[in-house]
């Protein structure tokens, strides 16, 4: 069929372009706040807490994996325990910023349960922001404070160490031992709470 014609509506860019579903957005707006954005990108997890506004939409806080290195950060910065922390992060700046309320805006992304974004949303609770959600969708604490990669790194480096060696490497050339991840997590995780916290 020949898109043209006097009917045919040429869709919005943004919706030609896959990256606004407007329908879903349009609900988010309906709710009258602050919406909670989380993207998450192969290197990197960012969360922004923006308000709608006529003229474009505002940026109240942010908070991105990157800036997790001032406080200490060694592990990745796209894995789950960073994405906890960034929600954590964001949540704190979002109070002191006189937010206390907000929505869960994920984007295109399809809502998986466990997943980054919700590890997100489970630190920005954490940090006594009020979101609407489903217990059951957020990531475990075992998961959260990378309990289960720490797992995974004895029981590898029991059976093979030159894959030990391989497969953790860029945690070992950043003076991180995978063993200790929950422990270097929580340090993190108090830190943050230490500075933005109290």
């Amino acid at each position: 069929m020949k898109a043209s014609g006097p009917r045919f509506k040429v869709e919005f860019r943004r919706k030609r372009e896959g990256r606004t579903d407007y329908r879903y957005r349009l609900k988010l707006l309906r709710s009258r706040m602050p919406r909670l954005v989380v993207r998450v990108s192969l290197k990197h997890v960012s969360a922004q807490l923006v308000k709608f506004s006529p003229q474009g939409d505002q940026v109240l806080v942010s908070a991105h994996s990157k800036q997790l290195e001032n406080f200490g950060w060694k592990d990745g910065t796209s894995n789950l325990p960073a994405a906890y922390l960034v929600g954590l992060l964001c949540g704190y700046r979002a109070l002191k910023a006189g937010v206390k309320e907000a929505v869960l805006d994920i984007g295109m992304r399809r809502p998986t349960k466990g997943a980054k974004v919700f590890a997100v949303l489970r630190g920005a609770l954490d940090a006594g922001l009020q979101i609407p959600h489903q217990e059951e969708v957020l990531p475990s604490e075992e998961r959260i404070s990378g309990a289960d990669i720490s797992k995974y790194a004895e029981k590898l480096k029991k059976e093979d160490e030159r894959a030990y060696m391989s497969r953790f490497s860029s945690y070992l050339s950043r003076g991180l031992i995978p063993e200790q991840i929950p422990d270097h997590f929580n340090s993190v995780k108090q830190e943050v709470i230490r500075q933005f916290g109290g």
